[in-house]
């Protein structure tokens, strides 16, 4: 019987953490695989550890690394003739691995499945993990590069890129994406089944200074892979907005009200299309995404100005 080692980081998750291992137990068992969980602490001071002991978890206790280090020791532990990398917050749906292991090959060599919210989710959480998803009348999608939520390969894939990339704090999903295409690996997004994100940002406290932290990865990805336009597009976007924002309030001061609203809505028609885009014409949805795309275009500059400064957004690595 073919084996699937489940690499997971984690942080704090102990709220989590017990349903993330029981699904993807359960997930390996309908896909008739044998099932190795590892579970990689990054030095949490809550009850996760223990849960995931008592659940069966080997637990390898690493303090103080980024995300990708996480993951690379997990896989470097495990023994499994596939690697499945799960976040700590992440419920696998029953017939998750199933779905993948029919398609590999064939259809794809890296896969992921797309996540949802749960329904408690507060509107913006749910809207930011919406705009992400696949149209429904495909299930199907050659992608450019998947979330590291959840992928599942076989080991020789992970082995021939050099795994995840230690020195980045995050953006670590698009780093080893943009090496699976090079190293020819077809990357598909399937949506036939979803996985539930759990771990949803619970106030808007939360979900700037995680979208801050995330942002914070653009500089280290150009400085690893050099300019392309790809690379560039969000961070040029983000500084113009700023520079027409610096512009509108001098023009204020001027007593130039007239240029100073042109200036504003200048600033607000990326996000707006960036918003009709993805909002698959569901008007509340649309502007939901375009208050959120403004708000992130703006803290994207910000996150970049803190890196020009060499000052980090500091997260301890978790899945």
């Amino acid at each position: 019987m073919s084996c699937v080692s489940v690499v997971i980081p984690m942080y704090n998750e102990a709220r989590h953490i017990g349903r993330t291992l029981q699904a993807a137990r359960e997930a390996a068992r309908q896909a008739g695989l044998a099932c190795e969980l590892i579970v990689v602490d990054n030095g949490s001071d809550d009850h996760g550890p223990r849960i995931a002991n008592e659940l069966g978890a080997r637990v390898l206790m690493v303090p103080g690394v980024h995300i990708g280090a996480l993951r690379n020791r997990g896989a470097a532990a495990a023994h499994g003739d596939w690697l499945a990398f799960i976040d700590a917050d992440i419920e696998m749906p029953a017939d998750g691995f199933k779905l993948l292991l029919e398609l590999e090959g064939h259809q794809g060599d890296v896969l992921g499945l797309d996540l949802d919210t749960p329904r408690q989710a507060p509107w913006f959480a749910e809207a930011w993990q919406r705009r992400s998803q696949r149209p429904a009348s495909r299930l199907l999608h050659r992608v450019q590069w998947l979330p590291s939520a959840n992928l599942l390969m076989r080991r020789r894939w992970f082995e021939q890129v050099g795994g995840f990339d230690e020195t980045l704090r995050t953006g670590e999903d698009k780093d080893f994406s943009l090496r699976l295409r090079q190293a020819d690996a077809q990357l598909l997004l399937v949506n036939e089944s979803v996985a539930l994100h759990w771990g949803y940002e619970g106030s808007w406290r939360e979900w700037m200074r995680k979208e801050l932290w995330r942002q914070g990865s653009h500089l280290q990805l150009l400085r690893s892979h050099g300019p392309s336009l790809r690379l560039l597009r969000f961070p040029a976007l983000s500084m113009g907005a700023w520079g027409l924002d610096l512009l509108a309030l001098l023009a204020l001061f001027q007593g130039q009200l007239h240029l100073a609203l042109m200036l504003l809505l200048g600033t607000a028609l990326p996000p707006l299309i960036l918003s009709l885009r993805q909002s698959r014409r569901d008007p509340r949805l649309t502007v939901q995404l375009w208050a959120l795309h403004g708000v992130r275009l703006h803290l994207t500059g910000a996150a970049l100005l803190l890196n020009l400064c060499h000052w980090n957004v500091r997260r301890p690595a978790r899945g």
